[in-house]
């Protein structure tokens, strides 16, 4: 899930939001300022209610982004990168640049962030109770009140062991440090993922047809991007699992065709030398080193009058906002970082110089070039 746009940095792990923030948002504004805060105060002005319900929506997110903070922070204490934290239709997510290495520190980082969203349910539970005892305004109270039980509910819902929850994380570390398989592991874990899914998906359908309300469909959604996340996560591990001990060098194609960054975007478009071939280039300054990537299809972007004069360089993604890795890094820990796209391209560095560059279907013809090969000597002369 790639952020619309971002917030910014926040204990130096960059925040974004995805625009489908923007619908769970009004819902949740809509609901309170429409629904629930009038039916239990009512008498007040449309204006007080509407100002009850945006701040109320804003908390919320910000106790969603606490919690993936937490995941963030105890990551890094236990030796694993974070990417980014995107919030988005349902919930938010910590992009981790690698697995955990031991079942200690998967229970760490996955219990984190549950323990973080009861914490704040317990601390609004209390706000709302020494609230209630001064004669602030109900709707205040109110609002409070429903932080508190959202919370306390986020909390039980991403302890429940399912991947990709949480609660599944949790299950995982259990299943490793039994199995001591944390492929195994990960498969019990998806697998769990997946039929509370479906549990979800008919319920909600229940709920539907019995009421024909809208929160049945709800339920149902919630429970079909269980599921898709679930097979997803399941289908990565089996890849990870078949790259195990392959470094990146082995995918990349190396000494990629590059473009200086100097040149114009209309030389770009034009030479044929870029044009045929790939769909992204390396960018390199004038010592050769690499400083972005850019793409044929954002390139063609920029109107006409512009491309004449722009250069490579304007028109590039900024080698801040790709992933770059070393080639004796692994592949299975690149894997969870790669994103279908020509501007997702992977620049492989070492010592401050390009040697290659990784795609997703570089990727898929190491994997099957492996189980071919696996295939081969099972079935033996």
């Amino acid at each position: 899930m790639r952020a619309t746009f971002v917030l910014g940095r926040i204990a130096g792990v960059r925040v974004g939001v995805h625009w489908s923030v923007l619908f769970i948002f009004a819902i949740i504004a809509f609901g309170l300022a429409q629904g629930r805060l009038p039916q239990t105060y009512p008498g007040r002005g449309w204006a007080v209610y509407w100002a009850a319900g945006l701040c109320t929506a804003v908390v919320f997110f910000a106790s969603l982004l606490a919690h993936e903070l937490a995941h963030a922070v105890v990551a890094r204490r236990n030796g694993v990168g974070v990417d980014d934290i995107v919030l988005w239709l349902l919930g938010g997510a910590a992009r981790l640049r690698s697995e955990a290495s031991s079942p200690g520190a998967e229970l760490r980082i996955a219990g984190v962030g549950p323990l973080v969203s009861l914490l704040l349910g317990g601390l609004f539970t209390l706000l709302t109770w020494l609230l209630g005892l001064t004669s602030v305004s109900g709707v205040v109270v109110e609002m409070v009140g429903w932080l508190a039980g959202i919370n306390v509910l986020l909390a039980v819902f991403n302890a429940l062991p399912a991947a990709p929850l949480d609660g599944g994380r949790l299950l995982r570390a259990f299943l490793w440090w039994r199995t001591g398989d944390r492929l195994k592991a990960t498969a019990g874990a998806t697998g769990a993922g997946r039929v509370f899914g479906w549990l979800l998906v008919v319920l909600g359908l229940i709920v539907f047809m019995r009421s024909r309300s809208f929160g049945g469909l709800w339920l149902a959604l919630i429970g079909w991007f269980l599921i898709a996340a679930a097979t997803a996560e399941g289908r990565q591990a089996h890849m990870r699992g078949v790259l195990a001990g392959v470094p990146v060098r082995d995918a990349m194609t190396p000494e990629p065709l590059t473009v200086p960054a100097d040149t114009t975007v209309a030389d770009f478009l034009t030479d044929a030398r870029w044009r045929y071939r790939h769909s992204a280039f390396p960018v390199t300054d004038d010592n050769g080193a690499p400083v972005g990537l850019v793409t044929l299809e954002g390139a063609r972007k920029m109107p006409g009058t512009e491309a004449t004069a722009a250069t490579v360089r304007e028109a590039m993604v900024p080698l801040s906002g790709t992933v770059v890795v070393e080639p004796d890094s692994p592949l299975a820990d690149l894997l969870p970082r790669m994103e279908p796209g020509a501007e997702h391209r992977v620049l492989v560095v070492e010592r401050g110089r390009l040697v290659g560059i990784v795609s997703l279907s570089d990727v898929s013809r190491t994997v099957g070039w492996l189980m071919g090969t696996a295939s081969g000597r099972r079935r033996g002369p």
